[in-house]
């Protein structure tokens, strides 16, 4: 019997979609998605029922393990809405590190990231909980090299200011660029792993 080539994907998951194709809540979830998945195709890392944006699907079962728990860090990059301006020493707070509460109510201060001010985002598309425009708010892209349960939304939370919305553009090369949301696009191997800096033969 021939092995059937493993195949890759990204989609723009949706606002109010979690990240998995079956379960027992009553919530919107990846096979509801018109799309003819091959079979076994799962969701690589998560993204929040409210976050939006990049999420690798695949049927290689190895790629979380290498792309998550190699030791060797990925980068990632969210664009995020906040209520209310961003001063330069907030900025300045977010990029050296602030701390925040992880698991079991242990606090955990992240380390330096990459961040600026974007006065006007391309490509976003509309959203339902969108902040009328006359709403102070400032838009940030974020590049973490970590992921900790909602750590982006603990980080702007910690520098006092709400997480409006958020929206995971790119993971290391592969980028989210104008796929709509719930739109999918189908990525060659090779070019897959390239994109992501990792090595499918470890």
């Amino acid at each position: 019997m021939l092995t059937q080539p493993h195949r890759y994907f990204i989609i723009n998951k949706p606002y109010d979609m979690v990240s998995q194709f079956i379960g027992e809540d009553k919530v919107a979830m990846l096979g509801g998605i018109d799309y003819d998945f091959p079979t076994g195709i799962h969701a690589v890392g998560r993204l929040d029922s409210k976050s939006e944006g990049l999420l690798i699907l695949t049927t290689n079962k190895k790629v979380t393990k290498l792309l998550f728990c190699s030791g060797v860090p990925h980068k990632r990059t969210y664009l995020v809405r906040v209520k209310n301006k961003v001063t330069p020493e907030t900025l300045e707070l977010l990029r050296t590190g602030v701390t925040i509460r992880i698991k079991e109510g242990a606090y955990y201060t992240t380390p330096p990231c990459e961040i600026e001010i974007i006065e006007n985002p391309d490509n976003l598309f509309p959203h339902q909980l969108e902040l009328r425009d006359y709403v102070s708010h400032t838009w940030l892209l974020m590049s973490l090299y970590e992921g900790k349960y909602h750590q982006v939304r603990k980080m702007v939370f910690a520098a006092n200011h709400r997480c409006m919305r958020l929206i995971r553009v790119s993971i290391e090369g592969l980028e989210l660029d104008t796929l709509e949301p719930g739109g999918i696009k189908e990525i060659a191997e090779e070019d897959f792993f390239s994109k992501l800096k990792i090595d499918q033969w470890n």
